[in-house]
């Protein structure tokens, strides 16, 4: 290869580590941020981080906000990563919840998937809340 055709290739290979290190540092802020909205805020503070089309097909009824007001998240920790393709980013957390009526607490495993939307250069969960329905076997 040419001194020309590197010089000219040089640019390309480097803006395309930028477009990766900022998707990577905008899935590390935008999933941080998730946590942190379902630790501090509840679960059905969630539901803007789904992804639009799937927050269009399955609506926060009422009876689901209520259902995720009874709940207060007390842990949020993230127990591996899954492996997946570069659009794509898997983890499994477990999420401490405390019944605010009968202060009882239980775990359950949240298997998260985020997708990269290119139009809108933003990540979105795909996988939806928490299933506060299931235990800690994560099925």
């Amino acid at each position: 290869m040419g001194r020309r055709a590197l010089a000219l290739l040089l640019p390309a290979l480097l803006l395309a580590g930028c477009a990766t290190d900022r998707r990577q540092s905008d899935l590390r802020t935008t999933v941080d941020a998730y946590g942190n909205t379902l630790r501090w805020d509840g679960l059905a503070a969630g539901f803007p981080y789904l992804s639009p089309a799937l927050r269009a097909r399955h609506p926060l009824s009422r009876f689901d906000a209520s259902r995720y007001d009874q709940l207060r998240v007390s842990t949020y920790e993230v127990r591996g990563v899954l492996p997946s393709a570069p659009d794509r980013y898997r983890q499994v957390v477990a999420i401490g919840l405390i019944n605010r009526n009968t202060q009882t607490e239980r775990t359950i495993l949240d298997k998260q998937t985020w997708r990269w939307d290119v139009k809108d250069k933003h990540w979105w969960l795909v996988s939806g809340l928490p299933d506060i329905t299931r235990g800690d076997r994560g099925d």
